[in-house]
């Protein structure tokens, strides 16, 4: 069994599984805590320093928190700072953490080594919007502004109206830990509170990215274009799963072993 260990850094609780290796950063999203990487945990700690926190606003009974786009930024560098001062580190992201994750690796290259990305590509861009149909755009603006308006309502009702979204897009995450919380995201996305999102940048890493995505979807976060051309890149890969939007859940043991592959390959 791998050493574990737990430390609050930025008054957010770290947990760090193995002791040695470089450090894998995970980065969750809605509506999810940082147990969502459970598997990967497991099959990671033994070859690698497995770290992971749950967004601020997303634990179960916290408080009604919003977290601006700098903010997280500055504590995800908090945290790299801390786990790993010297070496750059690797990311593991999903959903809202690849859009966080992704952001990260843009501001500080220099701390990012390579990048593993989970179903979430070059969403929002112009590329991606021109690669969906009509239906799809309404689908995908309908979900997101339900949840900024579960935000703005709170309470009881925001917490029924998130966990009803959560459960018609068959969310994993336990409904007892879904919360109005946990969709900030969205109303700054959609609303411009908190700082907005304009100040984000297009995806454009400097380093290897391993992108995996779930072909079971109404529509992809990611458009053709980039796809292929990421596949193109020396060090870059992508693979397509039989999974939906959760791929680490429905197809844990595929995204284990081509985390696993990739990352020893490169070392």
């Amino acid at each position: 069994m791998s050493a574990k260990s737990t430390e609050v850094i930025d008054g957010v609780e770290v947990v760090v599984d193995g002791d040695r290796g470089p450090v894998v950063l995970m980065l969750h999203g809605w509506p999810d805590t940082r147990c969502l990487w459970d598997a990967q945990v497991a099959a990671l700690s033994g070859r690698f320093r497995c770290v992971r926190f749950t967004l601020p606003g997303f634990e179960p009974g916290s408080r009604r928190r919003a977290t601006s786009l700098e903010e997280m930024l500055s504590l995800i560098d908090k945290i790299v700072d801390h786990v790993s001062p010297t070496r750059p580190i690797v990311l593991l992201i999903h959903d809202w953490g690849c859009f966080f994750g992704y952001q990260y690796a843009m501001l500080r290259p220099d701390r990012v080594d390579r990048v593993i990305g989970i179903d979430i590509g070059d969403a929002g861009t112009a590329t991606h919007l021109a690669s969906l149909t009509a239906r799809a755009k309404a689908m995908m603006a309908g979900y997101q502004l339900w949840l900024a308006a579960a935000w703005r309502v709170g309470g009881a009702a925001g917490n029924a109206m998130t966990r009803a979204m959560a459960r018609a897009i068959k969310a994993p995450a336990p409904a007892d830990r879904i919360h109005a919380g946990m969709n900030y995201p969205y109303d700054i996305l959609w609303a411009g509170s908190h700082g907005s999102y304009r100040a984000a940048h297009p995806l454009e890493l400097a380093c290897p990215l391993l992108f995996i995505y779930g072909r079971r979807k109404p529509f992809m976060f990611h458009s053709p274009e980039w796809a292929t051309g990421l596949a193109a890149q020396p060090g870059c890969e992508v693979i397509a799963a039989d999974a939906g939007h959760w791929v680490m859940k429905d197809q844990p043991t595929l995204v284990n072993e081509a985390i696993l592959r990739w990352l020893t390959a490169s070392n």
